[in-house]
């Protein structure tokens, strides 16, 4: 007698298997394998014969074998087919024939009288029979084959379709939200790891203060803001910003990109937007996050289509309605990015959708400097290293710019086998960024080289005499990029607005290069097809978008970003009259700039060849050295071809060593100047 309470015993677990793991189970999968694989044997056996090679006998060959006693089976079909298994193989036949013949009789020839007389010639122990083909087993051969095929398609196709799509199938997950939820523990990124716009983490760091304690503001009768638009040029850190939400907010983060709502059957859009607020609602509090909503939230009614029959604009619509669709109390704050808000529908932008509009904009000289300070963290940086001088040489760089200069310069280092990052690396990574790798090795023919020191000689030259200009901070003759060789200026400050006369001296240095080339080599080159372009453009600007002109008063000119469907096929708002005075003031700017550096370059010939000479002997000057000739000094320091001499006569036979610079000597790399480089 047993107790019940006794548990019962237990078969001993596998001990290759963790406790507590089911054993092993067929899955659906493997049923469906196993399936598969027995229909397809047992069409193999059932087409075996026919499949197998065997003599095609005539009806005198037949009755040859029969009265040579080489048969011991026949069978007989339906039909007039005689099928049986000979006993050798004929003569003449090759070595790994079949014993396997077959014979078709004419209809109602095989009688009464044929087995009599097969039965009579052929030996005692010979095997006679009559089959009559099965009715199933036709119908199984006839459809065996669709069968395979039928199931095939259904197991590699809507089946693989039915389990990626869920519960709804195939087309239930069409209308499903492709967003991705993240918690504050699957984050790394904090508020720590965000520098350089101190005011849109302010903004930001309320809505988490809103959800964290909602009752705190509500008890003076205010209401949650329910929508953020993150505005700013790429890289300058709106993801990073969201990510870092992410990380601070305690509450369910979804996120997800514009271009994810809109597929190829109408509809589905607005039915993710539905399914991605409505879990939003259940999840609450938590932050939605919009990336590039712009893909999906553009002005409506600008398109062929024309009214509400657009997927963009039915998705746009579901948005909206959503939007104004939450309770006053609902937690659900909507965090949207773009880069171009000018093109966003005016319904999607007012207050109570989108209350709040956060401006992240390029960084200041604090702001990259605090941006670097973050990026240089995780990199080991060098007694030597200047971030304030770095962050001053990188005017407009973008969040993103500022950290791949960061992680070019721990490359750059690593390459050179040193222990630690260098200013110079941070210098040639920043460079390297903006306008490409330096060209060190090209193969140069001697006049062009002659023609770019000129040619950046004539640039270097009214950077550093005109006084309204930014002061020059390197030049040189080092291709880089599509550039023979580059002048950089170091702005002392950021500039938040452009003067005149700061334009007007740009257009000055700008075409500092073509002038030299044309006075001291009686001919122009087309190294100064980037100078020309650039200027033009800030000219245009002057005249059209910045009142600058004489003759056309202060009236806008420039283009509307705003039309962004396909009705506006790129006109313009002016007349041909119109368009012909803003041609004839933007030559006069030209014209007048070209003529006066023109007479800086003449009157100063001697030192544009003073500076040419110099970038030929050393390729590359700092601003220093170049206001020391400009002075009538030497230069104190090594050439090119010195550094060669010695490195050549230095090196060990057989092994390769890098050349080692003067240490006294600025490093032979582009260093970037302000918002306005000169490349050669």
């Amino acid at each position: 007698m047993t107790n019940e309470n006794e548990p019962a015993p237990q078969k001993p677990e596998d001990p290759k298997r963790p406790p507590g793991t089911p054993g092993p189970r067929l899955s659906r999968n493997m049923v469906s394998w196993l399936v598969l694989l027995a229909l397809a044997m047992a069409l193999v056996a059932v087409l075996n014969d026919s499949l197998s090679p065997s003599h095609e006998f005539a009806i005198s060959d037949f009755w040859k074998q029969v009265k040579n006693q080489n048969v011991e089976r026949v069978v007989i079909h339906e039909g007039g087919v005689v099928e049986g298994l000979m006993k050798r193989l004929p003569e003449g036949s090759p070595p790994n024939s079949s014993l396997q013949f077959k014979v078709d009789f004419p209809r109602g020839t095989i009688d009464s009288e044929f087995l009599k007389e097969l039965r009579e010639s052929l030996p005692e122990d010979a095997v006679i029979k009559s089959e009559k083909p099965s009715q199933f087993l036709l119908v199984l051969v006839s459809t065996l084959p669709w069968l395979l095929v039928i199931g095939f398609i259904w197991f590699f196709v809507f089946r693989q379709l039915r389990g990626a799509g869920g519960a709804g199938g195939m087309l239930g997950n069409f209308g499903r939200s492709r967003h991705r939820v993240t918690h504050k523990e699957h984050t790394q990124t904090t508020f720590a790891d965000v520098a350089g716009i101190e005011e849109a983490k302010e903004e930001v760091e309320e809505i988490i203060e809103f959800l964290r304690s909602p009752k705190k503001f509500q008890r003076l009768g205010g209401r949650i803001p329910r929508g953020i638009l993150l505005v700013g040029a790429p890289g300058c850190g709106k993801t990073l910003l969201a990510k870092a939400i992410a990380g601070e907010a305690d509450v369910p983060f979804f996120s997800i990109s514009g271009s994810d709502f809109v597929e190829m059957f109408v509809g589905v859009g607005a039915s993710r937007v539905r399914d991605l607020f409505k879990q939003a609602k259940e999840n609450s509090p938590c932050i939605v996050f919009l990336d590039e909503i712009d893909a999906v939230g553009r002005r409506r009614g600008a398109s062929f289509a024309g009214g509400g029959h657009d997927e963009r604009e039915q998705t746009l619509n579901a948005i909206l309605v959503e939007m104004d669709g939450f309770e006053t109390s609902s937690q659900v704050i909507i965090i949207a990015a773009t880069n171009r808000a000018d093109v966003l529908d005016p319904a999607l932008v007012r207050p109570g959708r989108f209350d709040r509009q956060v401006f992240v904009s390029l960084p200041d000289v604090k702001g990259r400097q605090e941006i670097m300070k973050v990026h240089m963290r995780r990199i080991k940086v060098g007694p030597t290293v200047d971030i304030r001088r770095i962050a001053r040489g990188t005017p407009m760089f973008s969040g993103a710019e500022l950290a791949a200069l960061v992680n070019e310069s721990a490359l750059i280092a690593t390459l050179s086998n040193k222990e630690y990052v260098e200013q110079e690396d941070l210098e040639e990574a920043r460079d390297k960024v903006r306008w490409g790798r330096a060209k060190k090795s090209a193969s140069v023919d001697e006049r062009d080289r002659k023609i770019t020191a000129y040619h950046e000689a004539g640039h270097a030259l009214l950077h550093a005499l005109d006084k309204d200009a930014d002061p020059l901070h390197k030049v040189s003759i080092i291709p880089r990029g599509n550039a023979g060789g580059a002048t950089f200026a170091l702005p002392e400050r950021d500039r938040m607005v452009y003067t005149q006369s700061y334009l007007q001296a740009t257009l000055r240095v700008m075409f500092g290069g073509r002038i030299a080339e044309e006075v001291f080599f009686n001919e122009i080159s087309s190294g100064a097809a980037s100078d020309i372009k650039q200027a033009t453009e800030i000219s245009r600007h002057m005249i059209r978008d910045w009142g600058m002109g004489k003759k056309l008063g202060l009236v806008y000119y420039g283009d509307d970003d705003s039309h962004t469907g396909m009705i506006d096929l790129g006109g313009r708002d002016y007349s041909d009259k119109t368009a012909e005075i803003i041609d004839q003031e933007v030559k006069r700017i030209l014209d007048e700039a070209y003529a006066a550096a023109k007479n800086t370059i003449t009157e100063n010939r001697d030192k544009v060849e003073v500076i040419a000479k110099a970038l030929l002997q050393f390729e590359t000057l700092s601003g220093d050295e170049v206001n020391a000739l400009l002075r009538g000094e030497s230069l104190q320091r090594s050439s090119v071809e010195d550094l060669l001499d010695t490195a050549v006569a230095e090196e060990p036979v057989g092994l390769a060593r890098p050349v080692k610079a003067d240490p006294d000597a600025e490093p032979d790399t582009d260093v970037s100047g302000g918002a306005l480089p000169q490349p050669g």
